[in-house]
């Protein structure tokens, strides 16, 4: 089996191209021959770029010249249809036509989303996109999802999410047998709004999946649950609020260390483990998040992604691909009867 070809919007991001390159870069130097990787975007820029970082002519790059770039404030679905050269969409035509068989953006999370969607359609029987987020948690890792690709959601696309999220944990993040809850007001069966409680009472009926209940937000990173159900628009505050809270205490905390000396000299001691928390943390270390259900592999980057997280986004796509992800997904979907 040779290298996996996987596509990289160059010039997605805040920090395109400089750090998209030089986390290809990192790709190369950590998987050797696993990825080849095809280059979308300016193809003087990217050529500029890979001669700085000393991987100009690297038989494991291929470069797919496009000058369009969708921008990270334009409007997703108009950018999509106005700029269909945009390095986003090239890649996600890339999938489309096997030149590929995934790609990494850390670009317009919607035009990503949107064109993967558009130009791929859904993987059979499922009805929607779901953005899987991974959060540190006190004992490892969890995976939220939805974290924004789908707003309005039936009982059905919430367990079809949680059977998606099941799968991904199992085979990239090597959890056995994961708990899979659905956030709520309340633990109790009765909880919540007339969505969450259908699909309560369907959740509990899918064979083989470890279903714990309800979990509130107080649950999420307790370790106690491996999966976390809810549709987009939730999903979406929850991202966003936990994103700012961490670099709100962080500000906070280092402001209080500096107002008394004893403070500085408690937190030079305890340098290490902050170290260590701040590790544990870091979004660069997970990459990006994944869309699942849509027929190809996509996985979408932050925004102000650095190297690290590009070379993590890229073996994440490879996993995925690796792992044969979305057939595992369509095979359960199918044996559970929860086609749409």
């Amino acid at each position: 089996m040779g290298p996996i070809p996987i596509a990289v919007d160059i010039m997605g991001g805040d920090n395109a191209p400089g750090n998209i390159l030089e986390g290809v870069c990192e790709a190369l130097d950590h998987y050797g021959d696993t990825y080849h990787l095809h280059l979308v975007g300016d193809a003087d820029q990217i050529s500029a770029g890979l001669s700085r970082l000393g991987k100009l002519g690297d038989a494991r790059l291929t470069v797919v010249p496009t000058t369009a770039v969708i921008e990270m404030g334009e409007h997703p679905a108009m950018a999509i249809r106005g700029k269909p050269q945009a390095s986003i969409c090239v890649a996600a035509d890339l999938v489309k036509k096997k030149t590929v068989q995934g790609f990494f953006s850390a670009g317009n999370t919607g035009a990503a989303v949107g064109a993967s969607y558009l130009k791929w359609r859904m993987l059979p029987g499922l009805e929607r996109p779901a953005l899987a987020t991974v959060f540190p948690s006190e004992t490892g890792r969890f995976i939220f999802l939805d974290s924004g690709a789908t707003v309005d959601c039936t009982p059905l696309i919430l367990t079809q999410f949680a059977i998606m999220g099941d799968i991904y944990a199992r085979m990239v993040l090597k959890k056995q047998n994961p708990a899979v809850g659905l956030l709520c007001n309340g633990t109790e069966e009765g909880k919540g709004i007339h969505l969450t409680q259908e699909t309560f009472k369907m959740l509990r009926e899918v064979p083989g999946l470890n279903f714990i209940g309800n979990v509130e937000g107080h649950d999420l990173f307790s370790g106690k649950v491996d999966v976390v159900v809810c549709d987009g628009f939730v999903g979406n505050v929850v991202l966003k609020v936990c994103e700012q809270l961490a670099k709100s205490m962080g500000r906070m905390m280092k402001k209080k260390f500096m107002e008394r000396t004893i403070w500085k000299l408690g937190a030079f001691l305890a340098r290490g483990a902050f170290a260590e928390c701040k590790k544990a943390m870091d979004a660069s270390e997970v990459g990006g998040s994944p869309l699942l259900g849509v027929d190809g592999v996509c996985v979408i980057g932050h925004g102000n992604s650095n190297a690290k997280a590009v070379r993590n986004g890229i073996r994440v796509v490879g996993e995925m691909i690796a792992h044969n992800t979305n057939d595992n997904i369509v095979k359960l979907v199918k044996e559970y009867g929860l086609l749409q």
